[in-house]
């Protein structure tokens, strides 16, 4: 997570302090949060998302059709990837 906000940044800390209340260094945590949230890449989201399945003990064939319909909402460009692509990207 980054530690700070890119100095670009400084009217959406204010907006966030002045709208929420939070302090100064928690509504920066939560920005860099959000930001790297949203800088996530098609391939580093499928890679953490079929992770976590998995750990959840569901089989492949149960996570292609969830991380299809994951990406369809994600705020990334996502193309629209076959079960091949999206097996690709996670075994290589």
């Amino acid at each position: 997570m980054p530690e700070l906000v890119p100095s670009a940044e400084p009217d959406l800390v204010r907006h966030v302090t002045a709208s929420t209340g939070l302090p100064y260094a928690t509504a920066v945590r939560v920005i860099a949060d959000v930001l790297a949230y949203f800088d996530e890449t098609v391939e580093e989201f499928v890679r953490r998302r079929h992770q976590q399945m998995k750990l959840r003990q569901l089989k492949n064939a149960e996570i292609w059709s969830v991380l299809s319909a994951e990406m369809a909402a994600r705020r990334f460009g996502a193309p629209e990837l076959t079960e091949r692509q999206l097996r690709r990207i996670v075994y290589g």
